[in-house]
């Protein structure tokens, strides 16, 4: 859960909310069922959004091992994955803790950010395809947060 929404929850025990922290809860209960919408879809759409890209990346790297390239689908399949449950929480700290921490060493080790760098450019295309403008503009601060880590150069 969103972690002021948490801390709102918090102040309920000894006393009612101020207008302000009102103001707080009111803005993620109204963009809640859209955030659910959003995170359905790409659950239900995950093979449609990523087959035409792992067809693309097999014609952009064809000397590439399968095995790298399949890895690094592998991980923007857990990121947009952890993008849509951040954005469903509406807490980019649980994106940060669940899931880049981790991540970003693997690829950085792999030295794949070549390949992390075209799948995010993939990835933007297709739910630029499948998303509504509003849908994107919810999913995209997240989807911002995952390719600053995963496809940051090497340092």
């Amino acid at each position: 859960m969103h972690p002021e929404i948490e801390a709102l929850l918090d102040h309920a025990e000894t006393r009612f909310l101020k207008n302000e922290e009102l103001a707080i809860f009111k803005r993620y209960a109204a963009t809640l069922a859209q955030r659910l919408k959003v995170y359905e879809f790409l659950r239900d759409k995950e093979v449609a959004i990523f087959q035409p890209i792992a067809n693309q990346l097999q014609e952009t790297f064809p000397q590439e091992k399968q095995e790298n390239l399949e890895r690094s689908l592998t991980h923007w399949l857990l990121a947009l994955r952890h993008c849509a449950m951040a954005m469903l929480l509406n807490d980019s700290v649980f994106l940060k803790e669940r899931l880049l921490d981790w991540l970003s060493g693997i690829v950085q080790a792999h030295q794949s950010q070549e390949i992390e760098a075209t799948i995010l450019k993939l990835l933007q295309a297709r739910l630029k395809e499948l998303l509504s403008e509003q849908a994107l503009a919810i999913l995209q601060p997240f989807l911002d947060q995952a390719s600053t880590i995963l496809v940051r150069p090497n340092s």
